[in-house]
């Protein structure tokens, strides 16, 4: 498996405050964009396209089955 496939933080904006914070997942960017959050651009990363489940995310069971094969 090879890291090519690129990957960002979701974020959302917090109800309470506005301000953002983490959703909790890691995606591709048409994945975010189309569930209506935002990327992070600072938290690129790259994993195995095997990792993206089909809603577009990284299946985190595998990210803790593998916990290197995430590059920064």
């Amino acid at each position: 498996m090879t890291n090519d496939t690129a990957v960002f933080d979701a974020m959302r904006a917090d109800p309470k405050n506005g301000e953002r914070e983490w959703a909790g997942r890691m995606g591709t960017r048409d994945a975010i964009r189309r569930d209506g959050l935002e990327i992070d651009t600072a938290s690129l990363a790259f994993c195995p396209h095997e990792w993206i489940n089909s809603a577009g995310y990284v299946d985190i069971e595998l990210v803790r089955k593998f916990p290197l094969m995430l590059a920064l």
